[in-house]
């Protein structure tokens, strides 16, 4: 099978479509919806969102240096594209969306109580690289909804119903094929209870 070179490109898909929260105030208060983000470091956890030094967020996050990533589910994903196309300096896309924003403790930037995720952000370092700057951040906390997790006190995120961004599209993610390490462990005499378990939590939380 044959290879087609196309010219040097941002190709690494699916990835997380996030809301962006940012803001001291009620009244400086805006969301972005960024793809570009990730994971750079885990012990110190840190994390960076890349951001065009045009969109209305990025002075707010700037001046404040703070922002929350909230991750998405399927129940936002209108919300989500919608604070990806328009601007804050032309709308107040948060009332428009009907989002509820909590302003944080820990920094200058409100979480978004519909999110079932919500990780603090306090940035350390502004890195200009070309059309987007990267904003290199410590994660302060991380607030989770209570609702998705069990009885013994496990997350269950899968629950949440996430979705991922690929080129352009939306979709929903797929049945689960493996856990981190499978191809080495053994196999559990209580994997079939623990799955059934699992599925039991995952109707209740879905009822």
């Amino acid at each position: 099978m044959g290879k087609i070179k196309w010219k040097p490109g941002n190709m690494i898909y699916p990835l997380p479509a996030v809301m962006v929260s940012c803001g001291k105030d009620e009244e400086e208060h805006n969301i972005i919806t960024v793809a570009w983000t990730g994971t750079i470091c885990t012990n110190p956890p840190m994390t960076y969102i890349s951001i065009k030094p045009e969109r209305h967020s990025y002075e707010i996050i700037k001046r404040n240096k703070a922002f929350v990533i909230n991750l998405t589910t399927e129940a936002l994903l209108r919300a989500t594209d919608y604070c990806g196309v328009r601007s804050g300096k032309n709308e107040n896309k948060i009332k428009k969306m009907k989002l509820n924003l909590i302003q944080t403790e820990e920094v200058q930037a409100p979480l978004i109580e519909e999110s079932p995720v919500n990780i603090i952000c306090e940035v350390v370092e502004i890195k200009k690289l070309g059309s987007h700057d990267m904003f290199i951040a410590k994660i302060l906390s991380v607030y989770v909804d209570e609702k998705l997790m069990d009885g013994q006190g496990k997350f269950h995120l899968d629950a949440a119903k996430l979705f991922a961004y690929s080129h352009g599209v939306y979709y929903s993610l797929g049945e689960k094929l493996g856990t981190f390490g499978y191809s080495v462990k053994k196999k559990s005499k209580t994997k079939s209870k623990q799955l059934k378990q699992k599925k039991g939590f995952n109707e209740a939380v879905t009822k």
